[in-house]
């Protein structure tokens, strides 16, 4: 704790007052154009790999970078989607994975989660990417790992498809998805390329969709 307290006390001291007119303006109001999903993982910064600043964007963090499927009892992720999409009008949604994730390298796995109830609950939501990943040969558990967090990444847009607000504001152009995989390691991130079903490099194809 003492150094996050450090770190806002100097926040306070020498950052904040160089930007009073930005936070000003963010007092009242909030445009950020997009919702940003992604992992808890400490080593994932959405502002930092996209070089944003406050209230650009909307954003949400849970293990496994997950959207539950839209249901009868909405929570915490479907309001937030709800709220970015249909009240704030993001025009576009990023689902972000990235390598060395710890809760895909739990589902690939397969190993019992009986003492984790929570987590095995919510890894639930990634079944169908496991199902897929489970019928590939792989030469190593990190190729196994590296390709269940891309199959994760298309099963959660396939979830965040049966949104209501999504699917509305899709159907009538006004929000693009997209699906990336941010490696640690290297500072790259892929993109899903919707067309192909591919992850391609995002620096060299830019408008990549998914």
């Amino acid at each position: 704790m003492k150094a996050l307290i450090e770190g806002f006390i100097k926040f306070q001291k020498e950052v904040f007052p160089q930007r009073t007119d930005l936070f000003k303006y963010l007092a009242t109001t909030q445009t950020p154009e997009t919702l940003f999903i992604t992992c808890s993982d400490s080593r994932v910064i959405p502002e930092m790999l996209t070089q944003q600043e406050p209230g650009e964007l909307f954003v949400i963090r849970n293990a496994g970078n997950i959207v539950p499927s839209y249901g009868p009892q909405p929570g915490g992720v479907t309001a937030t989607v709800e709220y970015a999409v249909a009240v704030l009008g993001v025009s576009d949604i990023v689902i972000c994975g990235h390598s060395d994730c710890g809760a895909m390298t739990a589902v690939s796995s397969g190993k019992p989660l009986n003492h984790l109830p929570a987590v095995a609950a919510w890894m639930s939501y990634a079944e169908s990417a496991k199902v897929i990943n489970s019928t590939r040969t792989f030469t190593s558990d990190k190729d196994r790992i590296c390709s269940m967090v891309r199959e994760n990444v298309i099963a959660q847009l396939s979830n965040l498809r049966t949104h209501p607000s999504v699917r509305l504001a899709l159907e009538q152009k006004k929000l693009n998805l997209h699906g990336w995989v941010y490696d640690i390691e290297s500072g790259s991130i892929e993109a899903l390329d919707g067309t192909t079903n591919k992850f391609v490099s995002l620096v060299d194809f830019p408008e990549t969709k998914a």
